[in-house]
């Protein structure tokens, strides 16, 4: 049996975004277009995915546009490697990268993803589709976190 590729440790921590910062840029924006500058300059940020990864398995299931997702555990916290074919989802997955990458499976658990978003004010700015895409890859990242649980 073939063994499929996958990201290597180095691919999982090069992804560093700041939430922090992140929400300071987008609760300073001036208008929507503003925000969908920040989101399409933080897909931009994101490393692409090298073809031999953008497998079947790793496709997120409920996404309109093609959407991978890999994660790995290291020392207890969650990583995660992701990529769309999309610029405007590649955008939204550094966001939803910035809120769990390098978490715990508690903190990931804990996460108010409609919460965040309204936060972010995203809140009813996007459609109906990215949303539902949004939500599938938020949940996604909830599973692994809460199928890897940190170890004690």
């Amino acid at each position: 049996m073939t063994q499929l590729p996958t990201p290597t440790t180095a691919q999982f921590l090069e992804i560093k975004l700041d939430a922090h910062v992140i929400l300071t840029q987008f609760t300073q924006a001036r208008d929507w277009q503003e925000k969908y500058r920040h989101i399409m300059l933080l897909g931009k940020a994101l490393p692409k995915l090298d073809e031999s990864l953008k497998q079947e398995s790793a496709q997120v299931r409920g996404c309109e546009s093609n959407t991978w997702l890999y994660h790995k555990q290291i020392e207890g916290k969650h990583y995660f490697v992701a990529d769309s074919d999309a610029r405007i989802v590649k955008g939204l997955i550094a966001l939803l990268l910035a809120a769990c990458q390098g978490q715990t499976s508690e903190q990931i658990g804990r996460l108010n993803i409609p919460d965040y978003f309204k936060q972010l004010g995203l809140e009813g700015q996007l459609s109906p589709s990215r949303t539902n895409g949004l939500y599938a890859l938020a949940n996604s990242i909830k599973h692994y976190a809460a199928s890897h649980p940190n170890p004690n």
